[in-house]
């Protein structure tokens, strides 16, 4: 085993990947060599580390100096200055006040300063590919307690009586699952982790997988233990390749130290694990629709009951949980369920997961107490609204979810709570809006979505998705009219109610709570032909105000289709008719002379 003075964790989320945080890292790498330091200083590609904001992010250990928006340019700066000359970068240094000059660790940054890590206790802190690390932050300790000191009935009842619910998106009791499984008489049983994280701009359980997956290996086998199985197969989607090459260096490695695989620790219990691959179909976040697919079947959805439980894959009991479900077993285990009950509310216990974006000054991953108020996570956590904007409303829960407006920013975050606005906590996405977001057209976007990843096996969400975005493209083009709000209610409402699977009875989410709050807003679409938030581009016009235009000519001269009449000095005006509404005039002009209406 190597031994280095310093670990460089560079964050290799898919943000910073964009920034150039794999350029930064293989620059970094060979600076190091070249400077015959790279036996000294080891350079780590990690999950994503929270704060997207200010990627690409390096964090250099023992001493937890963070460093932010590097750009390659100043890896040499870096590698000079901290590693050889000791003296740390301080331009470079995330502050706490811009300017400031002071050095800041992690714990630090405002992002953290509400947050309790249980689920991305580890991502940022080990190495993921090594698991002397991971045993090194009491991994597989929980596995060993189990083992030797448990039985699998008593396991059950920690789980239990810690009061955890599914992070998927149901929040069905966890303990529950597992007792019901564990009741079933055969000789084969299953385990699945649900990884396949389709809701746009969710990546928690991916972050887990590609920075601690050692967590989700020693939890499967826990439940294994639990429920009297011997086999676990992870479902993660093909877009995640890093995750996957992770998982693959973890069950390798936890069958060298005898920690997966047949006589775990000396003990007689064997369990192993699999990866099968997603084509990234969304219906296969729900349950059946997976199983269906690990069977090499069409990811589609069957009726229920029975539940996986009783009959799942193969037809045998099959216990399945998503990511950050697995990621709280070995905490409580090692804990206990008082200590876990002691962590959120009496009903929904506990930490949660957030993919914090839109229109937010910090966006990253957060993970909060349950009953955090959406006040607390937008504006001290999220950092509040950039461009003195006013806050509008919140997504949660994803496709699946409901927008939240702005007079319920007080409400404590869980299940119960969530469900009674209309929206739910889903896995764990919560888009931001500010006053310039369009909640007819946020509803549109939505839909367009969940039409599209829709299975096709029943009636109501193969031919109702469709109808209710061709209404609400009709509105949002300006061609609607009170009926069809009338028809978006009324059919919204016989979706939920017939369609099969989650996928489409959450379907209409969106659009009944935008319904709900925002309804103001469908009838200016569909009785003024205005869009109050200036966003749906067929109701929008540009105007030229006279009063503050310069007589500078750019406008015309960028204008793509000729709409912008006038001379050089003299005043200019738009052609309503001959305007595409590219809103090119609007970004040219220094002036800020163009305004919609």
């Amino acid at each position: 085993m190597e031994f280095y003075a310093l670990q460089v964790l560079i964050c290799g989320g898919e943000g910073c990947n964009l920034a150039d945080s794999k350029k930064i890292s293989n620059l970094l790498k060979a600076e190091l060599k070249q400077c015959g330091l790279d036996k000294e200083v080891e350079v780590i590609k990690t999950a994503c580390l929270g704060f997207c904001n200010l990627g690409p992010v390096m964090i250099v250990y023992p001493e937890g100096i963070v460093y932010s928006n590097i750009k390659p340019s100043d890896v040499h700066e870096i590698v000079q200055e901290h590693f050889i000359n000791g003296r740390v970068v301080k331009r470079l240094c995330y502050t706490l006040k811009p300017g400031d000059g002071r050095v800041r660790n992690l714990e630090s940054i405002d992002m953290f300063k509400k947050q309790e890590r249980i689920v991305l206790k580890n991502c940022g802190i080990i190495n993921p590919e090594k698991i002397d690390e991971y045993i090194a932050m009491d991994g597989y300790k929980a596995l060993g307690k189990v083992l030797t000191k448990m039985s699998p009935q008593e396991v059950i009842d920690v789980i239990t009586e810690s009061g955890l619910r599914g992070r998927g998106g149901g929040g069905f009791p966890t303990g529950r699952k597992w007792s019901f499984a564990a009741a079933q008489k055969n000789e084969q049983k299953y385990i699945i982790c649900n990884a396949d994280e389709g809701d746009p701009g969710a990546f928690m359980d991916r972050s887990v997988l590609e920075g601690d997956p050692h967590t989700i290996l020693e939890a499967m086998t826990i439940g294994g233990y639990a429920i009297g199985s011997n086999k676990g197969f992870i479902y993660v989607r093909a877009e995640y390749p890093l995750a996957v090459e992770r998982l693959r260096i973890a069950i390798s490695q936890a069958k060298e130290y005898g920690l997966l695989g047949n006589d775990i620790l000396g003990t007689g219990f064997k369990f192993d694990i699999e990866i099968r691959l997603g084509a990234g179909a969304f219906v296969c976040g729900e349950e059946t629709a997976l199983i269906k697919s690990i069977e090499g079947k069409r990811g589609m959805p069957i009726t229920k009951p029975p539940f996986p439980a009783v009959s799942g894959l193969w037809g045998k009991p099959t216990v399945i949980n998503n990511v950050e479900t697995y990621a709280n077993i070995c905490p409580i285990i090692l804990n206990g369920s008082k200590w876990f009950r002691s962590i959120g509310t009496e009903k929904s216990p506990g930490t949660k997961v957030f993919a914090l974006g839109g229109k937010i000054r910090n966006t990253g991953l957060v993970e909060i107490p349950m009953g955090t108020t959406l006040r607390d996570v937008i504006f001290n956590i999220g950092g509040g609204i950039p461009n003195n904007k006013h806050f509008k409303a919140v997504q949660t829960g994803g496709p699946s979810g409901g927008c939240i407006p702005a007079r319920y920013i007080n409400i404590p975050i869980e299940y119960d709570t969530l469900i009674e606005l209309g929206s739910m906590m889903g896995s764990g996405g919560m888009i931001v809006m500010d006053e310039d977001n369009c909640m007819v057209d946020v509803a549109r976007f939505f839909l367009d979505f969940t039409k599209d990843e829709s299975c096709g096996k029943c009636t109501p969400c193969r031919i109702g998705t469709k109808r209710l975005l061709e209404i609400l493209e009709k509105i949002t083009n300006g061609e609607g009219s009170l009926n069809d709000v009338e028809k978006l209610e009324k059919l919204g409402y016989e979706i939920k109610n017939t369609a099969l699977c989650g996928l489409g009875q959450t379907a209409p989410n969106p659009i009944v709570s935008t319904l709900r709050y925002f309804k103001d807003e469908y009838i200016s679409h569909v009785v003024d032909k205005k869009c109050p938030a200036k966003a749906c581009k067929s109701l929008v016009r540009y105007r030229i105000n006279p009063d503050v235009c310069k007589r500078c000519g750019m406008c015309a001269k960028n204008c793509p289709s000729g709409a912008i009449m006038g001379k050089k000095g003299e005043a200019y005006k738009i052609d309503k008719d001959k305007c595409i509404k590219c809103g090119s005039c609007m970004n040219d002009c220094l002036f800020n002379a163009i305004v919609k209406e």
